[in-house]
């Protein structure tokens, strides 16, 4: 007879704080990291970080409200989640320096002045 015995870490359960994510494991660990490494939850109200569930057969926490998946192999090696760059604004050349993020330019042609003189 075979037992199959499964080592992977699973959480049981979670507590969120102001300042941490403690995570209980099924194995009796317990992980607890700086609620800083999600800048997502950091930036959540309360009510927001108290509404999660467990994913994956107890591999991951997922908040709906704010869109956010933390793996228990990220607490444990250290990984926190980086914020993402926001690109530069691409200012059009008529519009630079007012202030007017990739404003349109109409799709009708310039006018151009007539010339008086006689062909």
């Amino acid at each position: 007879m075979n037992i199959v015995v499964n080592t992977e870490p699973r959480i049981r359960n979670i507590k969120v704080t102001s300042d941490s994510i403690t995570a209980y494991l099924i194995d009796g660990r317990i992980v607890r990291v700086p609620l800083a490494w999600s800048w997502r939850l950091s930036e959540a109200t309360a009510a927001q970080r108290a509404k999660w569930r467990i994913i994956g057969d107890g591999q991951g926490i997922h908040w709906p409200d704010v869109d956010e998946d933390i793996s228990v192999e990220g607490m444990l090696h250290g990984v926190p989640a980086h914020r993402p760059r926001v690109q530069n604004r691409i200012f059009n050349a008529p519009e630079r320096g007012k202030g007017k993020p990739n404003a349109r330019r109409s799709h009708r042609p310039r006018r151009t002045q007539r010339s008086t003189a006689k062909r």
